[in-house]
């Protein structure tokens, strides 16, 4: 499967639609972006059960601040509509199939359980700073 170009407008579509996407943040400028691109290339077409989407952060900026993309490339993986995993920088074919499989072998309602209780313990300290 080739990549996705993701931008504001298709974003929230792609990610509700697919339940595991990887994404690559990058900008055309960039060295280590060129050099991961087609290390992420290789990788979608192994993985074709998976979404591989790109986003320019020079195209997309709001997208890439909603994301508080602060180095690139960074790679995040979305799985049902949780990011499991972000990391900048350019990962090397080994360490991204390393990342890949870990992410598949997540147990997604023990992440989703373990967001919420992080969001009740989050609110939790509010109020005791609050009172």
């Amino acid at each position: 499967m080739s990549t996705v170009e993701l931008t504001k407008e298709n974003f929230d579509q792609v990610v509700s639609e697919n339940d595991f996407i990887l994404i690559d943040f990058w900008a055309s400028w960039c060295g280590p972006c060129r050099q991961f691109a087609p290390v992420f290339e290789s990788a979608s077409e192994r993985h074709e059960d998976l979404v591989f989407a790109k986003v320019d952060t020079e195209a997309q900026q709001e997208l890439a601040a909603a994301f508080e993309i602060r180095s690139i490339p960074t790679l995040m993986i979305v799985r049902e509509n949780v990011a499991v995993f972000a990391q900048p920088g350019a990962l090397p074919e080994a360490a991204l199939e390393d990342v890949i499989g870990q992410a598949r072998k997540l147990d997604m309602d023990e992440v989703r359980k373990s967001v919420e209780d992080a969001k009740q313990a989050q609110g939790e300290q509010g109020a005791q700073e609050a009172g």
